[in-house]
């Protein structure tokens, strides 16, 4: 098969899979994998050489390696140098040692031992990374080792990556290969500490300065991959190379914009390497093998959930934090697959042990999610000092908010809970904050401030800092999921009391109305209404007439000023396309079917779309009437999703 059919099909099916995995909330390297799975030479043999695709795909894994590098950071690991370096290198080393014992039980080498160790020993950066944030976990104890842990592994390939190939060579050969390419890397890494940065602060200057985009991008694919070669010339892998690439521009100002023009070459390539693992999967063979899959798939949760829980009780934390740092990185990762790439390529281990290995880190990343879900439920059946430190918790903030009568509310106490309890202050409203960054709580409480540490999306945190007395509650952070959460808490416990809620912009202001928000203030229209209010001033309005404006605006619930015409810079990576509602300019025509008919005649409202103007011979009418009778020349200005405004579109022109 060429080479343009075969990436052609890899699209093609990447695509239709990632779309089916999103909907379905699971994470989309399973899609590809699942693909390469179905057209690999084991199920549909859509491709018959894998090797084919192989080449294509391995700058996936390169590219992934320059994206840790850009996160490799020297301050940062110092930080965090004892949950690093610590924790995170006694679970990669002892998985190591458990599997490979396990493997020599079996009557296998200690080579396919330390391989499918390495394999194993890698947890999900991409799943538990997202799944942190989205539970605002990342500030937290357990959420702190798991990232800890997860950016030793991260490192840790990079030597994995260079030990495996030696593997195949004799002992006395081995060690000298092994004593070589550490040199090698030594002196890259000295290279790069000492001179590397320097060199690459004033070059990407000198290409900034070009003022090229296109400049910029090639100068970025330049050195990942220049570098890339220069590690396989000197013997070494080419993801070492490019290891050393993001290392180098790590701490420069350049990283960011580094990293935003580099993503859509890692993600595509990245996918396409997953691909080229799922056809490595043996579907027939994993039937046959299934016990021996699932025995697998047992072990590596529960050894390493004890292994990571009792090195985290080892380190002095909580049994409860212990058992949450087990639970959230006992499932396997995409760095396994790397790995697992370079055990089939040297051979080490029969073809059942390797489908067997394959098939868990697959069925493990599936059971990931769940496992996050209920880990609360199972720290709190399992660990009875949990109970107590939760209720020591709420205690502490019944205790904070004993005396408080028609007190506030602030939930999140971070720059915006900030400014809002110094507002309060001046004017004597009593507040109780409530925040989950123990840190930020402990400075704020030492200066006075009455901050605790609480989870507001709880509902015995909301009776703990005294709701049903409360006068106000205030929502600070702009997350809708947990802002609906506690809106339902503060219906039931208090159904008359008003909550504040801010949301990033106006998409979910009905979503957040209809869930029990008195006001919800949309940051992105607030912004612009200040700019345009000193705009206003200067511009030698009446300032009674600005602010007359603007209070006329919000009484209308920022109506007039609702939804934007969309161009291609426009990106909204949360929400899918659909859902996005856009203003849209109509022009009609003399033909067009809604002219001579009034508005309310039209149908458009039951339709889901808004006319919010229209404009007759350059004369712009805001909010119009049922009653407007439209006439040949008028745009129409329409407010509503995609969908909607197709829809709409063929009414007033086709009828």
């Amino acid at each position: 098969m060429e080479t343009l059919p075969i990436v052609l099909l890899l699209l093609g099916a990447s695509v239709a899979a990632v779309i089916v995995f999103r909907r379905l909330n699971l994470p989309p390297v399973l899609g590809y994998l699942f693909v390469g799975a179905l057209i690999g030479p084991h199920a549909f043999n859509l491709i018959h050489k894998v090797s084919a695709a192989q080449h294509l795909a391995e700058f996936g894994v390169v590219f992934l390696m320059f994206s840790i590098g850009l996160e490799f950071s020297l301050p940062k690991l110092y930080a965090m140098k004892r949950i690093v370096f610590g924790l995170g290198f006694l679970q990669v080393a002892l998985t190591l040692a458990a599997t490979t014992a396990i493997v020599l039980a079996f009557g296998l080498t200690w080579q396919a031992g330390v391989a499918l160790g390495g394999a194993l020993a890698m947890s999900s950066t991409a799943v538990l990374t997202k799944l942190l944030t989205d539970r605002l976990e990342l500030d937290s104890a357990h959420g702190r080792e798991v990232m800890g842990v997860l950016l030793f592994q991260d490192l840790a390939v990079v030597p994995l990556l260079i030990l495996i190939p030696s593997f195949s060579r004799p002992p006395e050969e081995m060690a000298v290969m092994m004593a070589l390419a550490l040199l090698k890397a030594a002196v890259v890494l000295a290279v790069v500490l000492f001179l590397g940065q320097r060199l690459m602060r004033k070059w990407f200057f000198i290409v900034a300065r070009g003022k090229s985009a296109e400049l910029f991008m090639l100068n970025v694919l330049l050195i990942t991959l220049g570098l890339a070669q220069l590690t396989e010339l000197a013997g070494l892998s080419l993801a070492l190379g490019a290891f050393v690439a993001g290392m180098l521009i790590s701490e420069t100002e350049y990283r960011h914009r580094v990293e935003e023009d580099i993503k859509p070459f890692r993600d595509v390539l990245m996918g396409l390497f997953f691909v080229t693992i799922g056809m490595l999967l043996d579907m027939p063979l994993v039937l046959k093998n299934l016990p021996l899959i699932l025995a697998v798939l047992a072990s590596l949760l529960l050894v390493k959930f004890a292994l990571v829980a009792g090195l985290s009780r080892l380190f002095g934390s909580p049994t409860a934090t212990a058992l949450r740092s087990g639970l959230w990185l006992c499932a396997g990762g995409e760095f396994g697959f790397v790995l697992l790439a370079e055990v089939k390529k040297m051979h080490f281990a029969p073809s059942t042990a390797l489908q067997a290995v394959l098939a868990a880190l697959v069925l493990s990343m599936l059971l990931a999610p769940i496992i996050v879900h209920y880990s609360d439920r199972l720290v709190l059946r399992f660990a009875a000092s949990e109970w107590m430190l939760r209720s020591m918790a709420l205690t502490n903030i019944a205790a904070q908010s004993m005396g408080a009568e028609k007190h506030a509310v602030i939930c999140g106490f971070g720059r915006n809970g900030q400014y809002l309890a110094r507002f309060l202050a001046q004017e004597g409203v009593s507040y109780v904050a409530l925040d989950l960054d123990p840190e930020r709580v402990r400075e704020a409480a030492a200066a006075g401030e009455t901050v605790v540490y609480g989870d507001a999306t709880r509902r015995e945190t909301l009776v703990a800092a005294g709701l049903a007395r409360a006068s106000v509650m205030i929502l600070t952070f702009a997350d809708t999921h947990s802002a609906e959460k506690a809106l339902a808490h503060a219906r039931e416990l208090h159904p008359g009391l008003p909550v504040v809620v801010r949301t990033h912009d106006e998409k979910d202001y009905e979503r957040l109305q209809a869930a029990g928000a008195a006001e919800v203030v949309p940051e992105a229209i607030e912004a612009s209404m200040t700019l345009a209010s000193h705009a206003l001033i200067h511009a030698g309005v009446p300032i009674n007439r600005v602010l007359k404006r603007v209070r006329q605006t919000r009484l209308a619930r920022y109506r007039t000023l609702r939804g934007f015409f969309r161009g291609g810079s426009d990106r909204d990576e949360k929400l899918h396309e659909a859902e996005q509602a856009r203003l849209h300019s109509l022009p009609l025509a003399a033909g067009a079917w809604a002219i001579g008919r009034t508005l309310g005649s039209t149908g458009v409202a039951a339709m889901g779309v808004e006319v919010t103007a229209v404009r007759r011979r350059n004369i712009r009418a805001l909010e119009p009437s049922d009653e407007l009778c439209f006439e040949i020349g008028d745009i129409v200005v329409l407010l509503g999703s995609p969908a909607a405004l197709a829809v709409a579109e063929a009414r007033l022109l086709k009828g």
